[in-house]
């Protein structure tokens, strides 16, 4: 079995703490479009468990992710580029690795949009 790169050598940028800027309003038709998005990109058990084992960790390498669900490297490289394509997942490519991670900001714009229902 190959050795794998440490998961700290894949971190994803740090999280910036400054408010979001350039949103639209929580009820606006733009933020209505905005989460059933994002509520589709999570709308698979699957992708609901990668966000939460990424929430978990700082960043996770594809093969990490599959080392611990049922599903070949394919099917878990299909949901991984679902929720990139949302938002709720970014990625740091340094060679031939990936590490993948949650995207803070877009989290905390999922939970604002649910609180706005």
């Amino acid at each position: 079995m190959p050795r794998r790169a440490p998961t700290d050598t894949l971190c994803c940028p740090p999280a910036t703490t400054t408010a979001d800027t350039g949103l639209a309003p929580a009820d606006s038709p733009e933020a209505d479009e905005e989460l059933a998005s994002l509520a589709k990109a999570l709308a698979h058990p699957v992708r609901v468990r990668i966000v939460r084992m990424l929430a978990r960790k700082d960043a996770r390498m594809c093969s990490h992710i599959v080392d611990e669900l049922p599903l070949a490297q394919s099917t878990v490289s299909e949901h991984l580029r679902v929720l990139k394509a949302a938002g709720l997942v970014v990625t740091n490519e340094r060679g031939p690795r990936i590490g993948y991670c949650i995207a803070p900001a877009a989290l905390r714009r999922l939970k604002s949009l649910l609180q706005a229902l």
